[in-house]
């Protein structure tokens, strides 16, 4: 079992910019990350993946915009955002699967609003 824990979800303005964190109650080297969002009256979609080994990945709306990265020794992975837009307004969550199991965080705010 990993419990994930997100954090850095705010309120801000457009063109602004936001870290979050997800940071795993394990080790989380051996697992694919990634963050996926749901925004108001949408599915969860994926935002941007780290596999333990191998490329990233970015849905095509976050891409130039958005970097995801991991501190495998922190047990925590990062999702820098920057020139933030309202349709960025969601739910973020992370996810760590692998080994057939799935975890989920219960998720951080993020608003983007003037």
């Amino acid at each position: 079992q990993v419990q994930l824990v997100e954090s850095g979800g705010d309120l801000v303005q457009p063109g602004g910019s936001l870290r979050l964190s997800c940071t795993a109650s394990k080790s989380i080297s051996v697992y694919h990350m990634a963050w996926y969002r749901q925004g108001p009256g949408k599915q969860r979609e994926l935002v941007a993946a780290i596999p333990s080994v191998g490329s990233l990945g970015y849905t095509d709306s976050v891409k130039g915009r958005c970097t995801i990265s991991r501190d495998n020794a922190k047990n925590t992975v990062y999702l820098q955002m920057n020139s933030l837009k309202p349709e960025d307004t969601a739910v973020y969550y992370c996810q760590a699967s692998g080994f057939g199991f799935e975890y989920w965080g219960q998720g951080t705010r993020v608003t983007i609003s003037s």
